[in-house]
């Protein structure tokens, strides 16, 4: 009996696995904690993206990143400055690889272009690069394009009181 009840547990955890996997973890700068998942990314206001990668185009379809570390705290448009410009965006993927970028990279108020999570291409939903991925529009090389993204992390570097003789743009 106890041998059935193991095995009826470990069928339930195999089968809600792939299902908790199909979410991206987001922390923000103050502590705060939500998920993301494919429902929750296709909500936002979706943007679409044309790229080559490594001699290949595609198209893919996501949400801001900007609109996405909004749902932690994030600061955006006018709000992007001061101790602000001092926050960055870590993305870690499922292998652990790992990119970061500027806040104000991702602010469509602060810059032309775009960086979007995707959950989509031209096909359907991301199948092996997914089931998300940061697609960058303008880097010259794909290095920031992370694929099979689980976690995104707002982390401030500056303390968040002015400092003294701190420029105001």
């Amino acid at each position: 009996m106890r041998t059935l009840s193991l095995i009826t547990v470990l069928a339930a955890l195999s089968l809600a696995g792939p299902a908790l996997a199909q979410s991206v973890a987001l922390k923000g700068a103050d502590g705060q904690n939500a998920s993301l998942s494919a429902a929750d990314l296709a909500a936002l206001p979706q943007v679409k993206l044309t790229v080559t990668h490594h001699g290949k185009t595609s198209t893919f379809e996501g949400a801001p990143l900007a609109d996405v570390v909004a749902r932690v705290g994030a600061a955006s448009g006018k709000a992007v400055r001061g101790p602000e410009l001092a926050t960055v965006i870590r993305v870690t993927a499922k292998d652990g690889y790992q990119v970061v970028f500027g806040l104000a990279e991702t602010d469509p108020a602060t810059r032309k272009g775009k960086i979007i999570l995707a959950g989509r291409d031209a096909s359907g939903p991301l199948k092996e690069d997914g089931p998300f991925r940061i697609v960058v529009e303008d880097d010259l090389r794909p290095a920031r394009s992370a694929r099979m993204v689980e976690t995104i992390e707002v982390i401030r570097l500056a303390n968040a009181a002015p400092v003294a003789g701190e420029h105001k743009h």
